[in-house]
């Protein structure tokens, strides 16, 4: 199988440092600047706001904003990147899902600043980990990194694991399972919409990375009756 995993709030907790990040960026780039921690607050609610779910779409590229485009921001995901820290020991379960036959790709969004999804990868220390590293968003939609998985891996069953279920309405195939990651900081939105999780076929629930390991052997066992 091909089991693709998104990185923020899946294989890595970068959501819990983000103030704290704001506030080192603040001191690293704008050490004359009063109330920096009040500052870290409104930047937290700002990145926030960016996180919000667009349920059911996803079919355009998009180009954040030039103010998030900055020297600054960028500063700010390489502290971010510095405190974020792996989910259920995930490094480990990439290298268990290799061991066992499986493809293993990083499936994700990018970024405000370019090249930076592959720099937190680094970073983290699990890019090496992978097969292949697809990110979509800025010059490819969701819809294209999945053609371009079709292409280079064929029809194989596509475990799609991901913390934000509402990147799954609309996109795969017959031959994708959805595998929602239950993350408390992205699970807030869906509680507020869970009537669109039944417009995602095959939907598997797991609150611990390792529970893939049981949604694996379920779906061989649909799959094959």
């Amino acid at each position: 199988m091909i089991i693709a995993f998104d990185f923020d709030g899946t294989l890595a907790d970068t959501y819990s440092c983000i103030e704290e990040a704001f506030r080192r960026t603040l001191e690293r780039r704008y050490r004359w600047l009063p109330f920096k921690g009040f500052w870290a607050k409104a930047l937290t609610k700002l990145e926030n706001y960016f996180e919000r779910p667009t349920f059911g779409s996803h079919k355009k590229t998009s180009k954040p904003p030039f103010f998030l485009r900055t020297k600054f921001f960028e500063t700010w995901f390489e502290e971010r990147a510095k405190l974020s820290k792996p989910l259920d020991d995930a490094p480990e379960l990439l290298k268990k899902l290799k061991e066992d036959g499986h493809t293993v790709i990083s499936f994700s969004a990018e970024d405000f600043i370019d090249g930076m999804k592959v720099r937190r990868l680094k970073e983290m220390g699990i890019y090496d980990l992978f097969d292949d590293v697809i990110v979509f968003g800025r010059e490819m939609t969701i819809d294209d990194a999945f053609r371009k998985v079709r292409e280079k891996y064929g029809d194989e069953i596509f475990v799609w694991v991901d913390d934000k279920p509402w990147r799954f309405i609309g996109h795969g195939d017959e031959n994708t399972e959805y595998v929602w990651y239950y993350f408390p900081f992205s699970a807030k939105f869906v509680e507020k919409n869970r009537e669109r999780l039944a417009l995602i076929p095959h939907l598997h629930v797991i609150r611990d990375l390792w529970s893939i390991f049981d949604v694996i052997e379920r779906i061989k066992q649909e799959r094959s009756s």
